[in-house]
């Protein structure tokens, strides 16, 4: 299982990144190995406002439909078009071609109370208590 140091976690199994003027939110390879192959991604309109822990977009796959939750509160900027016409990058590539979209974080230090690598690492393997 891939767990990039450089990445946040969240207990759902989403992925945040700190780009350029906002956070890059995506599903971890633990959870799209979960899901088996992806087939659909349903993308948040753009200027969406998002609240920490809500569901504003669902990823579709062979065994089953996922919520994908907020690690941060804040509105889209922008979202991953590419995943409409080829939503398999989620599966082939979760931490790079298959991120779903960039939050505009309203509290940038919200980023900072995500788990770390480590915390994440625990969580998937059954050390560590769901927060």
């Amino acid at each position: 299982m891939n767990v990039p140091a450089e990445l946040r976690y969240t207990a759902d199994h989403e992925w945040a990144r700190l780009d350029d003027g906002g956070i890059r939110i995506g599903i971890t390879d633990f959870a799209q190995d979960a899901l088996g192959d992806v087939v659909f991604v349903q993308l948040p309109e753009p200027g969406t406002t998002v609240e920490v822990g809500a569901s504003f977009s669902e990823v579709e796959s062979t065994k089953s439909v996922s919520d994908i939750y907020a690690p941060v509160a804040g509105h889209v900027i922008e979202v991953n078009s590419a995943l409409v016409d080829a939503p398999q990058r989620v599966n082939e590539d979760p931490y790079g071609e298959g991120w779903i979209c960039v939050i505009a974080p309203t509290d940038s230090a919200s980023f900072e109370g995500l788990l770390d690598a480590e915390a994440y690492r625990a969580l998937v393997s059954g050390d560590a208590p769901a927060e």
